[in-house]
Parts: structure tokens; C-alpha cells; sequence
């Protein structure tokens, strides 16, 4: 009755509801690329926030509100669903903290490497689609990427790489003198050539250099081997990468407010968070080459060359969308076939770790992303559970504040005793057809 209350009230207050766009049930055919979202302003599914306003969910705004105040972060958004039912989505603190902005579910927050398990998807998109395999060869004449710009590479072994190598890590490149994406002045002068540099000129100049281990001989977390996946993508479907993904992966979700961000202030999407870095900060160079020293947050980092591997924006609760459409339950429709999600986390198969998500332990995976500014985490457990957590401010914690995290959802989420029996997900009037998702009636 509780729920049924604050839907009226929405509806007497507004003369309809307050939602502006989205939800709809997956569906496995893509739009192609020919396909422009319904409208000319489409947008995601926006919930408002009150209806999240129960008192079973107490516990775990406590956990999350003294664990902001901890780190000191500014914003943050949060999305809790349990067998396929969205039940939970809120703002925390401030998407622009010098206006007063106070952060909603709908904002879009830069989400780091969040953006591999998109990147992952669209990857198994393509093997279902018949246009490649995990087991395609990315360079060499006979490879993916055979422009004549890549045939000029050091090290032969460069040939044996494929795509599920990109996946888990195993392409053969570590960060022993740097991380690729990340070190611009240093490609910029090995290539003697003025910044900013471009992703192919990332990839020329590692192919410049002799791999750091043989291909599929061990794993080691890499960045440049998500951005070169990004541009297998491109190359093979036709389209530019974030089309494909948009296209291929989103649009059919009903997601539509989600894309590459930007690198500067200037850039900052509509609905987008406002970034903040941890005190002490530092300036750096701005990637563009200007002689005008930035926060890293904004200018110090290229988001478009980062892309596949981590320059998505998005709201929490697309997030959620796109974490049930791959979870392998039954209680949302999955986008991808059941062997492409069994392929992307089976142990039995994928000797170095699971396609995309950044670990499995327990019962859980996980997909983490962090960045300047930036704190991201998603969470999907056995027991129907799942969670997404996204922060706009940075922390000298790094990649284990997903840690502490994982730790603050759980004490927050144990501590519900019986779970609300709606979907806020059903909530959405905008989608043309309603073909398959429950009518409401009011």
C-alpha cells in the first residue's frame, strides 16, 4: 500500500508520472546501424528517487551515508535489485557540489573500467552474430587489424595474438615501464610526432616494441589490450566503436543515456556528475599538449582513446539494465545466448581469469572501475542480489577502495530482513511496445 501511495502521489502532483524514458525488456536483435532512438531526445528510464524512500532500505543508506563521510566523496548513486526486479535506486550527496546539485539515480557518472565488461559483451555480440570468434587473430596480415600502419611490428609473436588473449589480459603486455593509455608525452616523442596522440598511434607505438611475455603464456591486467578491442570492433562490424556498442548492446535495452564522456569540464554530458579529486591534489599536463597544467580529473587523461577499456558514462540504474541483461538468471531476459555468458565467466575454460567482469569470488562477480574523480563497482551474487555503486570522486585508496565498498553494501544489504515485493522497473510509460514486460494499473 505504501508503494501504491506514492505512485498516486506522483500522479496528483504531476498529472502523470515523473518518468522520462526507458525501461524495456531485452530483446535479442539488434537495431542496426541505421537506428536512431524513438524521439528527439531520447533517454534512459529516469525513477525518481522517492520511491525508494522505504524504510526496509534504512540500514543500508546508514552504511553507505557514514561510509561517504569516512572518504570524504561527494556523490554517489546506488542500484539494488533482487531476481530481475529493480527495488532500489537513490543519490547520495552532490552531482555538483558548488550549484547544490544533489545527485539522483539518473545521473551519469564516468564509470572507469566498468567500460571492459561492456566492451566484453559487444565482443560476444559479434561471435553470435558470425562476424568473429574469440579465437580471431588480431594482427598480421591475416589478423583484424592488418592496416598497413600495424604490419610494420617488432616482435613476430604479435601474430598469435586473438581476441580471447585481449580478453583476459594475455596479449602480452605489462605496464614494467608505464601504462600505455597513460603516458602520452612518451608515445608523442617515440613516434617524434606533436601531442595529442591517437589510439592508432598507441598501437604503433607498442607494436614498436618487443611484447613483455609470449601471448597466452600468463595474464596481466591491461588497459591498452581493452582499447585495441575496442578497435577490433570497429574495424569488423563497420562502425565506430561506441555506434556498435549503442546499437548492438544499449539501444535494444532501452538504454540511451549512456556513451563515451568527455575529457575536460567543458565536455561534461547533460545529466552528468561534476568530478572531484582527493585532498591533497596535484596538477599535471594536459593530454591535449597545451602547456596549461589540469587536474588529472579533467584534461590530465584522453576518455575518448580510453573508450573500450574506460571511458563509458552512465547512470546507476543502466548499469543495472545492462548487468541482468548478462547475468544468466532467467528472471530478466538475457541480451547474450547462455554459452556466450557461460563463456565469459567459466573457470573450466578461461585459464586466466573470467571475459570482461574483474573477478569472481564466492558467489559474486565483480566488475570495478576506478579513474581520477572516480570510484565504480558492480556486483552480481547467486542469490539474485545485485548491486551498483558509482562515486564522482577520486580516493588515494585507488582500485582497493572497491574493497571497502563491497564491504559497506554487505553489511547494508544483510541487514534487510524481507525484501519489497514491487519492480520499479516497471514504472517505465515511454517504451512503444509493451509486449513484454506487466502492465501496471492505477
Amino acid at each position: 500500500m505504501k508503494f501504491l501511495y506514492k505512485i498516486i502521489v506522483a500522479v496528483a502532483i504531476t498529472g502523470s508520472l515523473w518518468i522520462s524514458s526507458a525501461m524495456v525488456s531485452p530483446v535479442s536483435d539488434s537495431y542496426g546501424s541505421d537506428f536512431m532512438p524513438p524521439g528527439s531526445a531520447a533517454s534512459s528510464f529516469h525513477v525518481p528517487a522517492f520511491l525508494s524512500d522505504d524504510e526496509v532500505f534504512a540500514p543500508l543508506e546508514k552504511q553507505v551515508t557514514r561510509f561517504m563521510r569516512r572518504e570524504l566523496l561527494e556523490g554517489a548513486s546506488v542500484a539494488v535489485a533482487k531476481d530481475g526486479k529493480l527495488l532500489y535506486a537513490k543519490g547520495f550527496g552532490y552531482a555538483d557540489k558548488e550549484l547544490s546539485v544533489e545527485a539522483e539515480p539518473h545521473h551519469l557518472f564516468r564509470v572507469a573500467s566498468i567500460s571492459k565488461l561492456i566492451t566484453a559483451a559487444g565482443i560476444m555480440r559479434l561471435q553470435e552474430q558470425g562476424i568473429l570468434s574469440l579465437d580471431t587473430k588480431v594482427f598480421g596480415a591475416q589478423g583484424v587489424l592488418n592496416d598497413s600502419l600495424y604490419l610494420n611490428y617488432r616482435d613476430k609473436r604479435v601474430e598469435d595474438i586473438t581476441v580471447r588473449h585481449l580478453l583476459e589480459h594475455s596479449g602480452g603486455w605489462t605496464t614494467r615501464w608505464g601504462d600505455q593509455m597513460f603516458m602520452p608525452t612518451v608515445i608523442a616523442r617515440s613516434l617524434k610526432k606533436p601531442l595529442p596522440v591517437s589510439k592508432c598511434d598507441i598501437i604503433r607505438f607498442v607494436l614498436n616494441k618487443r611484447l613483455h611475455f609470449t601471448p597466452g603464456q600468463a595474464s596481466y591486467y591491461s588497459n591498452l589490450g581493452y582499447m585495441i578491442l575496442g578497435e577490433v570492433i570497429a574495424k569488423v562490424s563497420g562502425m565506430d566503436y561506441e555506434q556498435y556498442i549503442q546499437t548492438n548492446i544499449l539501444y535494444p535495452l532501452g538504454i540511451f543515456d549512456m556513451r563515451i564522456g568527455g575529457s575536460h569540464l567543458y565536455e561534461r554530458a547533460e545529466l552528468e556528475v561534476k568530478y572531484y579529486e582527493p585532498r591533497p591534489t596535484f596538477y599535471v599536463a594536459d593530454y591535449l599538449g597545451d602547456t596549461t597544467q589540469v587536474l588529472r580529473t579533467y584534461g590530465g587523461n584522453d576518455m575518448h582513446s580510453l573508450g573500450a577499456a574506460g571511458g563509458w558514462i552512465a547512470s546507476s540504474t543502466d548499469l543495472m539494465k545492462l548487468m541482468l541483461s548478462i547475468d544468466g538468471f532467467d528472471s530478466y531476459p538475457d541480451l547474450l545466448q547462455e554459452e556466450s555468458i557461460t563463456a565469459m565467466v567459466d573457470k573450466e575454460i578461461n585459464d586466466h581469469g573470467p571475459l570482461g567482469w574483474r573477478r569472481i569470488r564466492a558467489n559474486t562477480w565483480f566488475r570495478t572501475g576506478t579513474l581520477a574523480g572516480t570510484s565504480a563497482l558492480m556486483a552480481r551474487m547467486d542469490n539474485g542480489i545485485a548491486y551498483v555503486v558509482l562515486f564522482n570522486t577520486g580516493s588515494w585508496k585507488g582500485p582497493s577502495l572497491a574493497n571497502d565498498i563491497v564491504r559497506v553494501m554487505n553489511r547494508g544489504i544483510n541487514a534487510i530482513d524481507e525484501w519489497p515485493d514491487y519492480n520499479l522497473f516497471q514504472m517505465d510509460h515511454t517504451w512503444v511496445s509493451a509486449r513484454r514486460r506487466p502492465q501496471l494499473i492505477y
